[in-house]
Order: structure tokens, then sequence, then C-alpha cells
């Protein structure tokens, strides 16, 4: 990605200077994929900083972690106030705001920026999210903006907030990419248990998809992989193990909703998914000794794969709409400023989650930045009650024929919890109360002298020696 990167720029017209701690890749790269191009090479992490104007500008692409403090260490005896250091790789949010503070006290300005598309997007246009030090962003602007992929003429990259916004927001992108990934994966489950097609008819399905609303990076890479034969004329992906991988940006997201209390179930369920899927010898075994039901499709196929469609449409509504309520709550958490539509305006090109829905998304936050939910917005709210009953029936078919569908479920769920006006938690209250008098509080409709709104309460359950008392106490 770095060596793409520095070919992007300098096609773009800038004059730049690619340095390697093994010098050999340096002096290789520059006979190959540079030459004739404006692009000058360094032996020394010295000679790199040296050859750089001012105020330097010098981006790394290393592995997220103790390498990039290294990285950042050995750069510091030879650079000078007002320089500026852009870690460009996956770094967790809160070493971005470590080192923006710690940079800052030196006199250093430092970005941190979610760079996504892969090796292909860094030669021919990323998505960047950068943040940390805003004094730097007029320095970089040109340079990110003009590399950065464009959608309908407008640069998917423009700055996200202080300190680690930038990688905050990329964060969460990968998350709701594991989203993603899993709805399609589950998609693919239903055609071929369900329905019992082959994958080059589940291909075909896919590129059927990817003309209409679920148009998009993943789903068409999808029809590709479901497409490609090995030398066997067997489906190369039917060979290949079941065990999910993952890097970590999931999980923080997943982790950080948590610790914000922003109820991200479907990023969550697709994290837990791949967990799930790395059992692959407890799960050879229980398939020998837990039985479920059997089914035999009957009904119209087309009508049932348009439902799945509506069904992934949802489901993926409602992942975006939760990936943006925690990036809302972690604006008023982290005291920063995010800019909604300029980050949906990030994701349209150049990333793994780009496509078309992200215009409707893009549309509605500049319709109304201060849009509270994005179920709210009339597009989407339109969308998501069209798509209800095709969703409704492969939820309920999944759970019959005994087809995981935990991403698909939980979106459903998220759903119908966030339009229940009146949910069990008050039977949950109660149930804390009696056991650990963790106290509840009065729906306003029943406030009296006896439970007064507002108050913290406490009941003696079983009835004896005294019922009702007032407490400031809150669990």
């Amino acid at each position: 990605m770095g060596q793409n990167l520095i070919l992007n720029a300098a096609d773009h017209g800038f004059k730049v200077v690619a340095f390697n701690r093994t010098v050999s890749k340096v002096d290789r790269f520059l006979a190959e994929e540079a030459k004739g191009k404006n692009i000058i090479g360094a032996h020394s992490i010295e000679d790199f900083v040296n050859k750089l104007k001012k105020p330097r500008r010098m981006m790394l692409l290393v592995m997220a972690g103790k390498p990039v403090d290294d990285f950042i260490d050995a750069l510091l005896p030879f650079v000078e106030k007002g320089d500026i250091i852009i870690d460009g790789g996956n770094s967790h949010y809160p070493d971005t705001n470590r080192r923006t503070k710690a940079l800052a006290e030196k006199g250093i300005r430092f970005v941190g920026t979610g760079v996504s598309g892969g090796e292909e997007g860094a030669r021919y246009g990323p998505s960047l999210m950068p943040g940390g030090n805003e004094e730097a962003w007029p320095y970089i602007k040109d340079v990110f903006q003009s590399i950065a992929a464009k959608s309908d003429g407008e640069p998917c990259c423009d700055w996200v907030g202080d300190e680690g916004a930038g990688h905050y927001v990329k964060m969460v992108h990968n998350g709701i990419e594991y989203g993603d990934m899993q709805l399609i994966c589950e998609a693919y489950d239903i055609l071929k248990r369900g329905l019992g097609l082959h994958e080059k008819e589940i291909g075909d399905i896919f590129a059927e998809w990817n003309k209409g609303v679920l148009d998009s990076f993943l789903i068409e890479i999808t029809r590709d992989v479901l497409r490609f034969m090995d030398d066997d004329g067997e489906p190369l992906v039917e060979k290949i193990l079941d065990k999910a991988g993952q890097k970590g940006t999931g999980k923080w997201t997943a982790i950080n909703a948590l610790d914000l209390g922003m109820p991200v179930t479907l990023i969550g369920e697709a994290v837990f998914a791949r967990c799930l899927s790395s059992l692959k010898d407890e799960r050879v075994r229980a398939s020998k000794k837990l039985s479920g039901p059997t089914h035999k499709f009957e009904g119209d196929k087309k009508e049932f794969i348009d439902n799945l469609e509506q069904a992934l449409y949802a489901s993926k509504i409602i992942s975006y709409a939760q990936g943006f309520l925690l990036m809302q709550e972690a604006a008023k958490q982290y005291n920063w400023k995010l800019n909604k539509p300029s980050i949906a305006l990030m994701w349209r090109g150049g990333c793994i989650i780009r496509s078309v829905f992200l215009k409707d998304i893009t549309s509605a936050y500049r319709e109304n930045p201060d849009l509270e939910n994005l179920l709210f917005n009339d597009f989407f709210n339109k969308a998501i009650h069209t798509a209800q009953p095709g969703w409704r029936d492969i939820v309920s078919k999944g759970a019959l024929w005994g087809i995981p569908t935990p991403a698909f479920s939980t979106a459903l769920s998220f759903y119908d919890g966030l339009r229940s006006e009146n949910l069990p938690a008050s039977l949950l209250q109660a149930q804390r109360d009696y056991f650990g008098a963790h106290t509840f509080r009065i729906k306003p409709q029943f406030a009296n002298k006896k439970y007064e709104e507002g108050k913290d309460i406490h009941v003696n359950w079983t009835g004896r020696g005294g019922n009702v008392s007032a407490s400031t106490y809150q669990a």
C-alpha cells in the first residue's frame, strides 16, 4: 500500500521521497515501478527527513501498535517544530489520541488517517479519513484530496476531527464491513442450503442484485468469488476451510459500543459469527450429536429471492444506522465534531464498503446534519417499511429451516426493539431492585405521592417491614 500511495501521489504531480528500512527495496522500487516518475529514494531516516521540504509531511504505513511508536521515535531526532507525521495504518484510536497529545507538546503536528481500499485503492484512489492535529490539515489537504477516490466529482476525503477521530471512523467503517460481509454470507447460506442452488446460480443472483439497491463493491466481488471455478470445474469457495480470520477492528468497534452503551448489535453478531466459525473441530463433532429441522423448499423461488434481497437491504440500513448512532455518541463523549455528511461521502468511493447506498446516506445527512437516527429520514423510513414483509419472511424461514442468521435476526430484533414504546426492561429493573436494591424509577403517567417522578425508588418486594423508600442510590 505504501508503494501504491507513492505512485498515486506522483501521478498527481507531487514529488515524493520513498524510504524503507530494507534499503534494497527502495532501490528496486525506484528501478522498476517508480522508473521515470518524480520519486526519489532515501537510504536512511536522516536522509529521508533532509530531502523533504518544510514543513515536512511524513506518512508512515507500518503495522499498528509498537512499530508506529518505534518509527516516530526514530524520526524525532531529525524533525523540527511544525513538521507533520501521518500514521496511515489501522491504529487503535486511543493510541492516536495519545500520540497527537504527546507530539503536540514537542511542536510536531500528528495526523492519524484511516486508509481504505486495499492495494488497488491506494494506487488509484483510496478513501481517506484524516484526524488529529487540525493545524496540519491545510498542509496535507491538497495531497490527500488529490489522491483520494472521487464520487460524483467530490473527493472521498475530508477532515474528520480531533485526536483519534480519523482512526475511530475507520474503525467503525471496518466494523460495518464485518456486518456487510456476514449478511452477504448468510444470504449465500440461505440460497445454498435453503434453496439448494449451485454457486454459479447464486453468483448470477448477486450479479442481478448488483444492478439495484445493493450495488456495491462487496456484492460485486461476491459475484466473482462464486463464479470462480477450480481446475476440476468445482467452485473454489466450497473447498475453502470455513474458519474466518479477523484483524481486530470489528472487535474494537463492538467493545467500544459496549463501553459507550450503544446497541450496535449487528457488528457484534458479525464478530461472534467469526468466533463461532473458528470452532471448526467442535462444530464437526456437534454436527453428529445435535439434530435440527429438515426442510424442502416449497413456493415461488423468485418471490423468495426478492424477499432475500429486501432482507439484505433492510439489514444493511440497520447496520449503518447503528454505526452512525455509535459515532454520534462518540462525538459527544470524546468532544469531537464529526461531520456525518462528510463521513458518508468518504465511504462512497475507494473503500471496501463503497456502495450506491451511501449516496442516499450522504443526502440524508446533508438534508439534516442533526438527524437523530437514519431510520427517521423519509427515504430510509420508506425503504425499511417496504422491506419488512420480505425481511420477516427470511428471518422466520431461517429459524424454521435451522439455518443460522445471526446478522439478519439481530437487525430485525433491533428494529422491533427501537419501535417498541415499552420494553420488558421494566421487569428487569424490578428484578434488580428485588435482589440488589438497585432501585427503579416510575413512569411519568403513574407518578404520585407514593411513587414520585424522577426519584430512585426501592421496594421491599417480600412485603416484610415496610414497602417503599426513595433513594438517591443509582447502580
